[in-house]
């Protein structure tokens, strides 16, 4: 049984590991779009070119199941799945770590659907913004004027004026997300529903300093398509495949 594994992120990379161990034979592709997914243990870098590419990769390569562990804000590359599965009759299932919907503080937060409400939402409140939604998303917050945009790898590309751009990957400490909430004078934090310790100290340090959040929720998993939130089920999924 040969497994496309869609991945890119650390819950792929024990997802691999697991379908190995449990005899699977396993090919783990990334996007490649960051120096860290490229430099990383994946058996394919690159993209497939749309539906159709990715259903021609699937009779190709003999795929018989595909799983689906990138980010749970990737919601291109999930649709293209859930597309080029139904096309080649290829079963699919969506592996999606626990969001935050469970946190403490989750029923405080401002919850919004998509990055243009978070922008909105953001402006309303004044003063400066936190932007933890990641690097291709900030292109929806190019009104806001008095930002601090952390990102996992910056690529140089151009922001608007008042903006400061920190260059930073996790995890990171409750103590650390307080000193920069306070020396940056942070006065709304806005994040997306991603899920995954490395990055919920953020949270708590608001909650400590009474700060604001708005969280931007999760695409919803395409119509049809089987979610998982654990290894154990994911295994159990493929061993029900074969």
């Amino acid at each position: 049984m040969r497994v496309l594994l869609l991945g890119g992120t650390v819950d792929a990379r024990q997802l691999a590991d697991a379908f190995t161990a449990a005899g699977f034979e396993v090919v783990e592709s990334v996007a490649g779009r960051t120096r860290q997914a490229r430099g990383g243990a994946a058996s394919r870098v690159g993209g497939f070119g749309g539906v159709d590419g990715l259903a021609r990769y699937l009779r190709a390569a003999r795929v018989t199941a595909v799983v689906d562990a990138t980010h749970p804000f990737a919601a291109q590359i999930t649709s293209n799945a859930a597309e080029a599965c139904a096309l080649t009759g290829i079963p699919l299932l969506r592996f999606n770590r626990p969001g935050w919907r469970t946190h403490p503080d989750a029923s405080r937060w401002i919850w919004v659907a998509d990055h243009g409400q978070a922008a909105v939402a953001a402006a309303r409140m004044g003063g400066r913004v936190l932007l933890t939604v990641g690097r291709q998303s900030l292109l929806a917050y190019r009104e806001l004027t008095d930002v601090v945009a952390r990102v996992a790898e910056w690529q140089g590309d151009p922001v608007p004026a008042g903006w400061h751009v920190i260059e930073s990957r996790g995890p990171f400490t409750l103590a650390g997300e307080l000193d920069l909430l306070r020396r940056a004078q942070v006065a709304v934090l806005v994040s997306k529903n991603s899920g995954g310790a490395p990055t919920s100290a953020k949270l708590d340090a608001a909650r400590e300093l009474g700060l604001p959040v708005i969280m931007v929720d999760r695409p919803p998993t395409p119509d049809g398509v089987g979610e998982v939130s654990s290894t154990a089920d994911a295994v159990a999924w493929l061993v029900d495949q074969h």
